[in-house]
């Protein structure tokens, strides 16, 4: 039924003439109104105006308001004030009303208690923050208008049954709220299923997902096969691929071949590394594809200004990466220590480039002195790399054991010495939480 909001009740003719009369009104401040040819119009430019003015009021321009015209057909006190008071109260900001209505101008159709009101519940439901809601809303203000018995549950089913912690869906939808309109069968099972063929198991998939949510939002075709394919074609092997996605997810989302392409020739210009040890670099320390070739310098020209050849360290890259990710300050303690303290020759450190990466005042005093009281001379690797009950283990042995093959040095994971042997404060992990522990750099 007509209300005062719609003028007056009028004949068919007179339904005509008004039409007619807004219409012009629109067309002379700029508004397109053939798409509104369907759409019931109030019967008088004041009622017109009064929208118009309202909708400039809130932020909203004429280009804005002409790219979804039938927002016009919407009352200014029926429709646009309840669902803003109600957008407002869940936390869009007042300021940025106009922005969120821009973004998604269907909101203005709705229904505050049949529509929106249930949406902000589900999300209440999964635990994303009172506070966050505004936040989540802004980002993807598209989720007031799904249905919540559709994309929305099953996605979140979906994503509990690989793993995922029901705790942490919360979380992840405030971080990444697209997610909830993801298909299963068609976006976010195919990758899974990839990433699972890759050698991921789902329960490091569920912990990936958790920390770094907007990875389910890679296209798998577009984007996550050609930076796989792209990784191998550098030489990165393929039972390595499990290992770099799990220490560095972000890895499938990048423009992968530029970058690869700029630090290979970096590596090989200033260190004389050649493809395959760039390879290998990549599989121990993926994030090197990020990081800052000026960054990567003053590492190097610090472990250059000490005598030690280019040759060497290249050597010590491509056997531990990290080393040209640390703080030139730590480095320069530690090193000071390994030289006048400990009184090592270069060539034990070009042996172990492990040792800069270990805290100097937390594991490598403490060990020395340990071993200086003793009168233990032993490699850098035997009292380094190993748990601290490791260590008092050796140190209580009646002999020093022989050294097995060097440790395989993995960023934010363990040191794995051969033999089946994992060096850990748990020595019961499975293989699952040993490539879990690897995603540490998350």
């Amino acid at each position: 039924m007509p209300t005062v909001t719609w003028g007056v009740i009028q004949g068919r003719k007179e339904k005509l003439v008004s039409r007619v009369i807004v219409c012009d009104y629109l067309k002379s401040i700029g508004i397109i109104p053939d798409e509104l040819e369907d759409l019931e119009l109030p019967s008088t430019v004041e009622v017109m105006r009064e929208r118009v003015e309202f909708l400039q009021k809130i932020g909203l321009t004429i280009d804005d308001i002409n790219e979804y015209p039938l927002m016009l057909g919407c009352s200014v006190r029926k429709n646009i004030i309840p669902v803003l008071g109600y957008l407002e109260k869940i936390g869009i900001p007042r300021g940025r009303m106009g922005e969120f209505v821009k973004n998604y101008p269907q909101c203005l159709h709705a229904s505050v208690v049949v529509e929106l009101v249930p949406v902000v519940r589900f999300l209440r439901g999964l635990d994303v923050e009172k506070q966050d809601i505004g936040y989540v809303l802004m980002k993807y203000p598209e989720l007031l208008g799904f249905k919540l018995e559709g994309t929305m549950s099953t996605s979140v089913a979906y994503l509990v049954s690989i793993g995922v912690n029901p705790r942490d869906i919360g979380p992840m939808v405030t971080q990444y709220p697209y997610i909830l309109g993801m298909r299963v069968g068609t976006v976010i099972k195919p990758l899974v299923d990839y990433l699972v063929s890759l050698g991921l198991p789902k329960k490091i998939l569920a912990r990936m997902f958790e920390k770094r949510a907007y990875v389910i939002g890679y296209s798998l075709e577009e984007t996550v096969k050609p930076n796989v394919d792209c990784l191998m074609s550098f030489g990165v092997r393929k039972e390595a691929l499990a290992s770099i996605i799990a220490q560095y997810p972000q890895i499938l989302g990048l423009p992968l071949k530029a970058k690869l392409s700029s630090q290979q020739y970096f590596f090989n210009l200033k260190l004389k590394i050649d493809p395959d040890g760039f390879a290998r670099v990549i599989e121990r320390m993926p994030q090197i594809v990020s990081l800052n070739q000026n960054v990567i310098m003053k590492s190097v020209d610090f472990l250059l200004g000490r005598g030690i050849s280019v040759i060497d360290v290249a050597k010590m890259v491509v056997k531990c990466p990290q080393v040209v990710a640390l703080q030139v300050g730590l480095m320069k303690n530690s090193y000071y220590y390994f030289k006048s303290e400990m009184g090592r020759p270069v060539n034990e450190l070009v042996e172990f480039p492990e040792y800069l990466t270990y805290s100097l005042e937390s594991r490598i005093k403490p060990r020395y002195q340990r071993l200086k009281s003793k009168g233990i001379r032993c490699s850098l690797a035997w009292f380094l790399n190993c748990s601290d009950q490791r260590f008092e283990e050796r140190l209580g042995g009646e002999y020093i054991e022989a050294e097995s093959v060097g440790p395989s040095f993995v960023m934010g994971g363990k040191l794995d010495l051969p033999g089946s042997e994992i060096v850990s404060e748990e020595e019961d992990e499975s293989d699952d939480e040993i490539l879990y522990r690897r995603t540490v750099s998350l």
